[in-house]
């Protein structure tokens, strides 16, 4: 039995040297070390032996068994290294190709509108200021000069949650509570964009929602001639250098005195077209001195503080900048519509 077992040793570490692959080492594990292996059946026959003999032999079978584990642990190893590198070598990469670009996404044509509105009033010394889109019956409406049961409301009709919570119909609330936060102390700069809401027909230049930027400067001494000189400089650099811009006396609750800002068309130049409807003006935003009873509710004294505010949509904008003849487009997450301004990096 002693002398099997080193034949059986011999044999299956002959057989270990020899294999070629992982699956026929495997082979050898089991038909050796397995319960129905040439091993097994050697010890099997121990009831034969007498009880002094049978430790020694156990001994010997475990420390056969442990020679061929040991075997072919380490043939193992050396199947797998030599596997690793063969693989290496057959699925090797160029990493001097170039890779394949990745697709990122771009700024909303709307977005970018803003972003370009928010730097250049920052360069002018504005901060950006933004409120809840949920806002108060008071801050929208009362506290711009619009208490309950004025006509003018109605021509911002909303949606009401409560009878004193509705979703906000202008940015302006932003500058009531902004005014109120400063205790009626000044100066304030502050442009406020967001988004609002009202109760309209969509159509191609109306919508239930759209953004809206509206600015605000409060101060001593500040003048209608600061508006106008503001308004000249945005529309020059939106609309370019050659643009000219008009102030056509207007009404809003929360100015007096108001005004509608109109720049003279690119198209035709200012001599008249179907775009500016032969007039060559195109209406861009309205604006005006803030009101006295305004500044007044705010907490400041309107004797000593005078101050101008304005409101634009970047809708309007955009379809001027961009030619865009829909303002549905900007809203209808249409892929073809908005790879149009993609923008290379």
């Amino acid at each position: 039995m002693q002398e099997r077992l080193k034949e059986l040793q011999e044999e299956a570490i002959q057989k270990i040297e020899q294999s070629a692959s992982l699956k026929e080492l495997n082979d050898i594990r089991v038909a050796y070390l397995g319960k129905k292996g040439p091993i097994t059946e050697v010890l099997r026959g121990m009831g034969k032996l007498s009880a002094e003999e049978r430790p020694v032999m156990g001994a010997l079978a475990n420390e056969v068994r442990e020679a061929i584990a040991v075997k072919i642990e380490a043939k193992q190893k050396g199947l797998e290294e030599a596997a690793v590198l063969e693989k290496l070598a057959t699925e090797r990469i160029d990493v001097t190709l170039p890779g394949r670009p990745v697709k990122v996404g771009n700024h909303h044509p709307l977005t970018r509108i803003i972003e370009e509105i928010e730097d250049l009033f920052i360069g002018m010394g504005y901060q950006v200021a933004e409120g809840p889109e949920v806002e108060q019956d008071y801050y929208n409406f009362e506290a711009l000069n619009l208490p309950k049961g004025h006509p003018a409301r109605d021509m911002q009709d909303s949606f009401y949650i409560t009878e004193e919570i509705l979703l906000r119909t202008h940015t302006s609330p932003v500058q009531a509570r902004t005014m109120e936060k400063h205790e009626g102390k000044g100066p304030i700069k502050i442009i406020c964009p967001g988004k609002v809401y009202r109760r309209d027909n969509d159509d191609a230049t109306h919508s239930h929602q759209f953004m809206q930027i509206e600015g605000l400067v409060v101060g001593e001494n500040i003048r209608m001639s600061d508006l106008k000189g503001t308004l000249e400089v945005f529309a020059k650099k939106m609309f370019g250098d050659d643009r000219e811009i008009r102030l056509r006396p207007s009404f809003f609750p929360f100015t007096e005195p108001s005004v509608e800002m109109d720049i003279s068309c690119k198209i035709c130049g200012g001599k008249g077209c179907s775009v500016c409807k032969q007039t060559g003006w195109i209406e861009i935003l309205g604006a005006g001195m803030v009101h006295p009873n305004v500044l007044e509710m705010a907490g400041y004294d309107s004797k000593k503080y005078t101050g101008f505010a304005f409101g634009m949509g970047p809708e309007r904008i955009a379809m001027l900048k961009y030619g865009v003849d829909d303002i549905r487009h900007f809203y209808t997450n249409d892929v073809r519509f908005l790879k149009q301004f993609s923008v290379e990096e």
